[in-house]
């Protein structure tokens, strides 16, 4: 395979790609919620709950947070064939993909350089999302796939009882990210190997390899007499780790240790005090040290006792570690599959900014309820305690505006009616790569995408005269874009100004009218029939 080649999973429909509309969030003030006062000066009240096609929200969010998300958790439906009561999870293989597919990339465009995404799944979709990650990150960006015990009983029912499920993690920087990503706190049981047995003026140590297993060097090939008269050489295949004069300088230092009677094969001395600050995170995650699914089960029940629980929620824990080694205080948190809302729930208690998005009516039946818990300072399971959480902070509610354009009963595509004129300028300053900033004091500065590029929005029907008039007010040193409904006069005639008709000017750029792109059986095209032999999926080496 040569550089330009590179290997691509395929699936039938995989050309198929949504138009998407970059729709407006509309808040709903009545769902937002806020604590009654600070806690801290730390307290964030910004955090972000949206209702609606987690796809078109993306979209939504793309323009202001391109570039700025530091970690990004989902957790998809695993399209196991089972009938969830929260997702309908069975979905035709090569759907699935195409449907993750599209997600992944506006996430790839959200995420921070040193930002990171973890994908939980399980092993029906696992290996494929793999490759189709490789596809869309680069597999220079893969991290690593944590595997997660989340079931640590044993089902009769299975040829061999799962008992994990994966988090498949990557980055923009691949294996740079480890200079970037937090530690995880060294708990009692890591520092307890540490001890101070000879009263060492250097505190607790233990003892680390000497030997190295790699190519032999001349100069780390040499003999050691201990103290008690013995010869100790490298094992075959290996080599000393430092030369000898740097083995006897730190031997004279009392940082080797040849055992209580001088006779034992030398070892070196590890300081706790000079350790890293905390441990390297390892890919397994025992369900003793980040929880299991019945516990998450268990933390719904204690909020919403009468409720059924999700079948596959995640423990606070699980979530806690996640958000832990990725981020930082005040770093926002995405997660565009909600669920029962755990993610926001934790980046909350743990000072984190947090976007999270949710289709289902469980938005406003179990997160919306749960969020109010943890603002309130009454949600005292999860990870409370361990945090310390005392309340605080807030979010806003949105929900995804309705499709800018709309048939009338002639079939001809018209500017949504329920549009206002200020959802309008939002909108098209949306669509047309405009930062949406109206003026006070300036009626025709809807917004900018430079300090000198502007955006006018009206629904007005603008002469020759208006026009005219717009250029003088804009100047030699501005320029502006004109968004109405018709006007009278050459466009070409304002050096200043670019005229367009809505909604001409924007009818080939999106999908309108299309408001459901959610992972349902309901919901999905219908992928063609394969013709002959045709292999569903395959692997091919592409140019």
């Amino acid at each position: 395979m040569n550089n330009k080649q590179k290997l691509e999973l395929t699936w039938i429909g995989k050309e198929n790609r949504p138009e998407l509309e970059p729709r407006i969030l509309l808040e709903g003030p009545e769902k937002s919620y806020h604590a009654k006062h600070r806690m801290s000066d730390k307290d964030i009240f910004d955090n972000r709950l949206i209702f609606g096609d987690n796809l078109l929200a993306l979209k939504a969010l793309e323009q202001e947070f391109a570039g700025k998300v530091k970690c990004v958790f989902i957790d998809p439906p695993y399209n196991t064939g089972s009938a969830f009561e929260h997702y309908d999870d069975g979905i035709e293989h090569s759907l699935w993909l195409s449907l993750i597919r599209d997600r992944l990339e506006i996430i790839r465009r959200l995420l921070s350089n040193d930002g990171s995404l973890w994908i939980a799944i399980d092993d029906n979709e696992a290996h494929y999302l793999k490759v189709l990650c490789d596809e869309i990150f680069s597999r220079r960006s893969f991290v690593s796939t944590v595997v997660w015990e989340n079931f640590y009983g044993r089902s009769n029912a299975a040829a061999i009882s799962p008992g994990h499920n994966y988090i498949i993690v990557y980055s923009p920087v691949g294996q740079d990210w480890r200079h970037v990503r937090n530690l995880l706190p060294r708990d009692e049981k890591s520092a307890s190997k540490y001890k101070n047995l000879d009263s060492d003026p250097r505190g607790p140590w233990r003892l680390g390899p000497i030997f190295a297993a790699e190519e032999r060097h001349e100069g780390l090939m040499y003999s050691i007499k201990t103290p008690s008269g013995r010869v100790i050489t490298p094992p075959k295949g290996s080599h000393w780790r430092m030369i000898e004069d740097d083995f006897w300088k730190m031997a004279s230092e009392g940082r080797i240790s040849f055992g209580a009677n001088g006779n034992n094969v030398p070892a070196i001395k590890l300081y706790l005090r000079e350790v890293q600050s905390g441990l390297v995170p390892r890919t397994w995650w025992p369900h003793n040290e980040v929880g299991h699914t019945q516990e998450a089960k268990r933390e719904i029940q204690a909020l919403f006792p009468n409720m059924i629980p999700f079948d596959t929620p995640k423990p606070e824990r699980l979530l806690n570690r996640i958000i832990e080694i990725s981020s930082n205080p005040g770093d926002i948190i995405l997660d565009s599959f909600a669920g029962s809302g755990t993610t926001g729930a934790v980046a909350h208690k743990m000072g984190r900014r947090w976007i999270m998005v949710e289709l289902g009516e469980h938005c406003h039946t179990h997160i919306i309820p749960r969020l109010k818990k943890v603002i309130d300072g009454e949600d005292s399971g999860g990870i409370t305690k361990a945090v310390n959480w005392k309340g605080g902070g807030g979010f806003r509610y949105y929900r995804l505006a309705p499709s800018l354009l709309e048939k009338d009963k002639w079939g001809n595509w018209v500017i949504n009616k329920t549009y206002n004129a200020a959802m309008l300028a939002e909108a098209l300053c949306k669509l047309e790569g405009f930062t949406y900033a109206p003026s006070d004091s300036i009626y025709w500065q809807h917004g900018h995408s430079t300090e000198q590029d502007f955006i006018y929005v009206t629904t007005a029907n603008l002469t020759h005269e208006q026009l005219q008039q717009l250029s003088d007010e804009v100047g030699t040193d501005r320029t502006l874009l004109v968004l109405c409904t018709a006007f009278r006069a050459q466009a070409d005639r304002y050096s200043n100004l670019t005229v367009k008709k809505i909604p001409r000017a924007v009818l080939a750029r999106c999908e309108w009218g299309h408001d459901d792109y959610s992972l349902r059986v309901e919901n999905l095209p219908q992928a063609p029939p394969p013709k002959g032999q045709i292999p569903l999926f395959d692997e091919t080496e592409k140019s």
